[in-house]
């Protein structure tokens, strides 16, 4: 959303039409579970050690970061962080950020920040699943959009 939140300080600014017309609807729910978890900007890079999201949600595997130190619970304050907020707003739908421990919901880093990635999804998007909250990448823009739609139909 332009912020700079990211945990090397910069933002994943992204320009589109579908995007602009949610926030002049007012139908976004901006957030960034790291940095609602606690996590601090810039932070060291963080990634899931273990089979990914749920995993984590299941106290299976954690998340560290570079530097070896296990930010697991930052990590799990800021999912629930983010659930909370979506459920308060009513969101069914979220569109995250794609490659994110937190927020991926194709592929997230594997684990050994070596920069590959592997199937799974972050903890944020895990535990939004989980609960009912369909969860979308920024490059799911149009099927979110049609989505939307589907459900908007339907009431």
């Amino acid at each position: 959303m332009g912020e700079r939140v990211r945990y090397h300080g910069g933002d994943a600014a992204l320009s589109d039409a579908i995007l602009e017309r949610w926030r002049r609807e007012g139908r976004l729910v901006p957030i960034c579970p790291e940095v609602a978890g606690g996590l601090s900007v810039p932070r060291p890079a963080a990634e899931i050690q273990g089979a990914g999201g749920h995993a984590v949600l299941s106290g299976i595997a954690r998340v560290v970061t570079s530097e070896g130190t296990d930010v697991t619970s930052a990590f799990l304050a800021g999912a629930r962080a983010g659930l909370e907020a979506f459920l308060r707003e009513g969101a069914r739908v979220a569109v995250l950020k794609e490659g994110s421990p937190s927020c991926g919901s194709k592929e997230v880093y594997d684990g050994t920040f070596g920069g590959k990635h592997k199937s799974g999804v972050g903890v944020t998007a895990a535990l939004l699943a989980a609960n009912h909250v369909r969860v979308f990448n920024e490059h799911e823009l149009e099927l979110a959009q049609r989505y939307v739609a589907e459900l908007e139909n339907t009431q």
